[in-house]
């Protein structure tokens, strides 16, 4: 592990949002990425940079959520059970397609394992990277950031707060699927995506 790299990464945080958090805040927040991301590591050397990426995460939205920030563009959240498949493709997709006009997150009711390489190789057929990717959980704090909530597959599970869009979408599950299959729930999610853009958007 890189010495200090989380006293430092605690640092960087509080300079970045000095004024919005307490340093307590972003501790917290540092430490819950920590909690979350260490268990599953395959390189620990690179543990700081995802567990920088989660907590910053979590602070702009709890940011967001708490009108702390102001918003410069709408929020989508994706949510299925394991965050490993649909909702990580509806993501990466609304992300590619939508030219930064929306921002995305995605989350699992129940997240688990790695993302499903199928998916990850059936973006990679349209350009798109999912590298970088883990199965995240579904927060509270998440749901009240968004503006549109997209939910695949997990039920009751997704908390409800009023004037917020929210529409199930009936998408197949890629587990266990070969890349055939998995090439069509693609095609069909950037449908939907396509359609979700042009409602939100024009």
């Amino acid at each position: 592990m890189i010495p200090d790299a989380y006293e430092t990464l605690k640092a960087d945080l509080e300079y970045s949002y000095r004024g919005v958090f307490t340093p307590d805040d972003v501790a917290e927040a540092v430490d819950a990425a920590r909690a979350l991301l260490e268990p599953r590591a395959h390189v620990e050397t690179f543990l700081p940079v995802l567990v920088a990426r989660q907590a910053r995460e979590q602070l702009m939205a709890k940011a967001q959520a708490e009108g702390r920030v102001a918003k410069k563009v709408p929020e989508v959240l994706f949510i299925c059970v394991h965050n490993a498949g649909r909702s990580q493709m509806a993501a990466a997709l609304t992300e590619h397609l939508s030219a930064r006009r929306v921002h995305v997150r995605s989350a699992g009711s129940q997240p688990t394992g790695d993302i499903n390489p199928l998916v990850v190789e059936a973006l990679a057929e349209r350009g798109i990277a999912l590298t970088a990717a883990y199965p995240k959980p579904l927060t509270d704090t998440v749901v009240q950031a968004a503006d549109v909530v997209i939910t695949m597959g997990c039920g009751d599970s997704c908390p409800y707060y009023p004037g917020k869009i929210y529409e199930d979408w009936q998408v197949a599950d890629p587990a266990g699927q070969p890349l055939p299959v998995v090439r069509d729930i693609r095609d069909d999610l950037q449908q939907r995506v396509t359609e979700l853009l042009r409602r939100i958007l024009d």
